[in-house]
C-alpha cells in the first residue's frame, strides 16, 4: 500500500533540509511535467516540498482542475504553463530550458501521476555526487504489478536501445531521471511526445555522456491518469526506433567509435 501523503508543505528541516543543501551545491532541481493529472498533482507537489524547493511545474495545456491546483501552491514552485497541450517532450524541453535560465546544471524528471515517491528523490543526489554529469536513468522496482501495455512498451524499449547503441538496461521507459543538462547542452528532442524521452536518451549514449542505472520504486495508484495511447503512440516509437537505428549506423556508433578512440590516445 501506498504510504499516506501528507496534505500540506512542511518546513524543510533536518535531513530534508541537508537534502536542499546538497541539492543547491549540486544546482539540481526537480522538473515535473503534468497533463491533467489534477487528482494526483497535489499529492506529489506536497511529497516533492517536504524535500526539496526547488521544483519547476510544467502544465502541458491542462484542460481538468491543474490550474487551480498550481494557485494554490504560488510561490512554492515554479510555473511553466502553455496551452494547447503539446506532449511530454515539449512539456520537458519546456521545464529543461527554463531550469537552465534559473541556473540549474541538472534536472530530476518526475511524472505527476502518482507512480513516484519524492523520497527517492535522494537517491538520485548520492548518484550524481558519486557520477557527477551521468545520465542517470531510473530502474523501477515495482508495488504491484507493471500494467502490461508498459511491460510490453519497457520490453520493446530495452531491446532497441541496445541496438542502437550497445548498451543494455531493464528500464529505458521510466521517467524518473537526472539529466545532466550541462553535459547535454544544445541536446533537445526533436520528437515533442513520449518517444522524446528515448530520444534524449539515445543521443546521450551517442555524445558520450555515462549512463548510470538507479533502482526506484514504483507504484500504480488506481487513480493513476495516463496519456499513453497504445496505438498512436507505439507508432510513433516505432518510427522513431527506425530512425535512430538507421542513424546508429552512419552517426552514431561512429562517434561513439572515435570518441572511445581519442580517449585511449589521450590516458595513454
Amino acid at each position: 500500500m501506498r504510504p499516506e501523503r501528507t496534505t500540506q508543505n512542511i518546513q524543510l528541516q533536518g535531513r530534508p533540509q541537508i537534502l536542499q543543501l546538497r541539492m543547491e551545491a549540486l544546482r539540481l532541481c526537480v522538473v515535473a511535467p503534468t497533463y491533467n493529472n489534477g487528482k494526483t498533482l497535489p499529492g506529489i507537489l506536497n511529497d516533492i516540498l517536504q524535500y526539496t524547493s526547488s521544483i519547476i511545474v510544467v502544465n502541458d495545456g491542462s484542460t481538468d482542475n491543474t490550474v487551480e491546483v498550481l494557485t494554490n501552491f504560488a510561490g512554492k514552485v515554479e510555473v511553466v504553463s502553455y496551452l494547447p497541450n503539446k506532449g511530454k517532450g515539449h512539456a520537458l524541453k519546456s521545464g529543461f530550458n527554463r531550469a537552465e535560465e534559473l541556473g540549474y546544471k541538472g534536472a530530476v524528471t518526475i511524472d505527476s501521476d502518482g507512480q513516484h515517491f519524492a523520497s527517492e528523490i535522494e537517491r538520485f543526489v548520492d548518484y550524481a555526487e558519486r557520477y557527477p554529469g551521468a545520465f542517470l536513468l531510473g530502474q523501477r522496482t515495482t508495488e504491484g504489478d507493471m500494467p502490461a501495455k508498459n511491460s510490453f512498451a519497457n520490453k520493446f524499449s530495452n531491446f532497441w536501445f541496445t541496438v542502437q547503441t550497445a548498451y543494455r538496461f531493464d528500464d529505458t521507459q521510466n521517467g524518473f531521471r537526472l539529466y545532466p543538462l550541462s553535459a547535454m547542452k544544445g541536446l533537445r528532442s526533436v520528437s515533442s511526445r513520449y518517444e522524446a524521452e528515448l530520444e534524449m536518451l539515445v543521443r546521450s549514449a551517442w555524445k558520450g555522456i555515462k549512463i548510470i542505472p538507479v533502482p526506484t520504486r514504483v507504484y500504480y495508484p488506481p487513480e493513476r491518469v495516463t496519456h499513453f495511447r497504445p496505438g498512436r503512440d507505439f507508432f510513433r516509437i516505432s518510427a522513431l526506433n527506425t530512425l535512430l537505428t538507421l542513424l546508429a549506423v552512419v552517426y552514431g556508433y561512429p562517434s561513439m567509435f572515435i570518441r572511445r578512440l581519442f580517449t585511449k590516445k589521450e590516458k595513454s
